[in-house]
C-alpha cells in the first residue's frame, strides 16, 4: 500500500497538461463531460488516498487498535513516520472538508440571492436599466427557473439578430445547468491543488457549448460569432466600473473571446489526433488513479485481516 497510495495524489499533476489541450481539440460537449468526470474522479481518489494514509498511523493508538481488535499496528514503518503521515493527511482531509462545506454553503446562498435584482422581468428575461453593456445567465435554485439578465446598454449595442444569438447563448447556460459543472470543478480544486488548473478549460468548454447552441438557434455561425465579439467589445469599452455579477453567473463576454470566435468561424487549428491523445491521457490518468486507490484499499483490508487473524490465533 505504501507505494500505491501515493499514485492518486500525484496523478492530477500529470492530468493538467492534457486537460489544457482538450477544450479546443474535442467537441465542447465531450470536453465538458470528460473534464468533469476527470476532475471529480481524481478528487475522490486523492481524498481516498488521504484516508488510507490516516488509518495505519491511527492504529498506533491503543484505543483505535482496540476498536479494530488489532494486536499490532498495520504498518511496519517507524512510528514517528507513520503517525506524522497520518496527522498530516488528517489535517488535509479536515481542511478539504471544511473548504468544500463553505463553498457549498456559499453556492447555495448565492442561488437564493440570484433572483433579487432591480429590473423588469418577462418570463426568463430580466432587463436592467443600466447604460453599461452586460448580459449573463443567472441560475435558479433546484426546482426554480433561472433568468437571463441583460442591461439596456447591451440591448442597444447589438442589432436584433445579434440579440437573439446572445440570448440563445445565455439560455443554453441555463438549460444545460452549466453552473453545476463550474461548482464541481471548484469542489475538485479544493480537494487537490493541481486540479485548480482544470477550472479554466472547463469554463472555456462551457462557453463553447453555449456558443454552439447559439449558432444552432439562429442558424448562422457568423451572426453568433459577431454577437459574442461585439458584446465583449461593448462591455470592455464601457465607461465606469461594471456592476458586479453574482459568482454563479455565466456570461457570453467572459473568457478567451477571440478563441471562441475563431472556433465558431471554423478557424480552429486543433487537429482531431490532438483531441484523441488528450482524451486518452486523461482517461489513463483517471483509470490509473482509481486502480491504485483500489489496490491500496485492498492491501489495507488484507493487513487488517492479518492483524485480526493474529489476535484470534492467540
Amino acid at each position: 500500500m505504501i507505494y500505491a497510495v501515493w499514485v492518486p495524489l500525484l496523478m492530477p499533476f500529470l492530468a493538467v497538461p492534457a486537460a489544457r489541450r482538450l477544450a479546443d481539440a474535442l467537441s465542447p460537449v465531450r470536453a465538458v463531460r470528460l473534464l468533469a468526470a476527470t476532475g471529480i474522479g481524481l478528487a475522490l481518489c486523492s481524498v481516498l488516498a488521504l484516508v488510507l494514509l490516516v488509518v495505519p498511523g491511527a492504529t498506533r493508538f491503543s484505543a483505535v487498535s482496540a476498536v479494530g481488535e488489532l494486536v499490532r499496528p498495520l504498518s511496519d514503518s517507524a512510528p514517528a513516520v507513520t503517525v506524522s503521515l497520518a496527522v498530516a493527511a488528517l489535517a488535509l482531509l479536515v481542511g478539504c472538508a471544511a473548504a468544500v462545506a463553505r463553498a457549498a454553503r456559499r453556492h447555495w446562498a448565492e442561488l437564493c440571492r440570484a433572483g433579487r435584482f432591480d429590473g423588469r422581468a418577462a418570463g426568463e428575461l430580466a432587463v436592467l436599466r443600466d447604460s453599461r453593456p452586460d448580459a449573463y445567465a443567472l441560475p435558479g435554485r433546484p426546482g426554480t427557473p433561472g433568468r437571463i439578465v441583460v442591461t439596456t446598454g447591451m440591448l442597444r449595442a447589438l442589432d436584433p439578430a445579434e440579440r437573439d444569438a446572445l440570448l440563445a447563448h445565455e439560455r443554453a447556460h441555463l438549460v444545460g445547468r452549466h453552473h453545476l459543472f463550474i461548482a464541481a470543478a471548484e469542489a475538485a480544486a479544493l480537494c487537490h491543488p493541481a486540479l485548480r488548473s482544470l477550472r479554466a478549460p472547463m469554463g472555456y468548454a462551457l462557453e463553447r457549448c453555449a456558443d454552439e447552441a447559439a449558432a444552432s438557434a439562429v442558424g448562422d455561425r457568423r451572426i453568433a460569432a459577431r454577437a459574442i465579439g461585439r458584446a465583449a467589445l461593448a462591455a470592455r469599452a464601457a465607461e465606469g466600473a461594471p456592476q458586479p455579477r453574482p459568482r454563479v453567473a455565466l456570461a457570453a463576454a467572459a473568457g478567451p473571446v477571440p478563441r471562441r470566435v475563431a472556433a465558431l468561424l471554423g478557424r480552429n487549428t486543433a487537429r482531431p489526433r490532438v483531441g484523441r491523445a488528450a482524451a486518452a491521457a486523461l482517461l489513463a490518468c483517471l483509470v490509473v488513479s482509481g486502480a491504485a486507490a483500489l489496490d491500496a484499499t485492498s492491501d489495507l483490508h488484507s493487513s487488517i485481516e492479518a492483524a485480526q487473524g493474529e489476535s484470534a490465533h492467540h
